[in-house]
């Protein structure tokens, strides 16, 4: 049985830590998202961690660009990134001001709002696939490229803020290779979440896409 969430914001020292630390310790938060249509809350149970110029893996491994300014600073921003021309995909940036790193939301449950969200994500066959993956997640939640830049720790009523939830115990917290990276950065294993929980995503390994002929 999970305990009542706990509704208090996250302060912006939780995400000034090194990304491998602040990756697990979001498993159990609370995403809380206000939209147009009301609130919808989102308890996290899969993420994955990318640590800038450091990781291959990164949008920023090769330097700072127009679209990955935001992983640089400060922390607690949320980075929204459009991908394969279709989707959009979340990250909450961490460590210091400068230093690129951010973290991937994967995966979620619902907890607040599943109506809102169930109107997003039509083609659901249940709630527990709601927010199950990262585009999913985004979809669910109404973000796109508008929010990249949102600050997640404010307290002026910011459309999204991480508030504290109910952190989980270390003994159910596992980790991988993360879904879908390619090369020199497809062998960390830095994605990471909830045992047994019934909404984290499936692990795909990378599988290079065919030019059309």
């Amino acid at each position: 049985m999970i305990a009542t969430p706990d509704r208090t914001p996250l302060a912006r020292e939780f995400f000034d830590r090194p990304v491998l630390e602040v990756a697990p310790d979001l498993l159990g938060r609370v995403l809380m998202r206000i939209t147009p249509d009301g609130p919808i809350a989102l308890r996290i149970t899969e993420v994955e961690a990318y640590d800038g110029e450091n990781d291959p893996g990164s949008h920023a491994f090769r330097g700072r660009t127009a679209r990955n300014g935001v992983m640089f600073g400060p922390p607690g921003h949320v980075y929204v990134y459009f991908t394969y021309g279709m989707w959009h995909c979340m990250n909450l940036v961490c460590g210091p001001e400068g230093r690129a790193s951010a973290v991937l939301l994967r995966a979620g449950e619902v907890i607040e709002g599943a109506e809102l969200a169930r109107k997003r994500r039509i083609s659901a066959r249940n709630d527990k696939e709601l927010a199950k993956g990262p585009a999913r997640l985004a979809t669910a939640l109404d973000v796109d490229r508008a929010l990249d830049g949102t600050d997640a720790c404010s307290l002026e009523d910011p459309p999204l803020t991480v508030l504290t939830g109910t952190p989980v115990h270390s003994d159910q917290v596992h980790n991988g290779p993360r879904t879908g990276v390619a090369g020199d950065g497809g062998v960390h294993p830095w994605r990471f979440w909830i045992a047994d929980d019934p909404t984290v995503s499936p692990y795909r390994a990378h599988v290079p896409r065919r030019r059309r002929t």
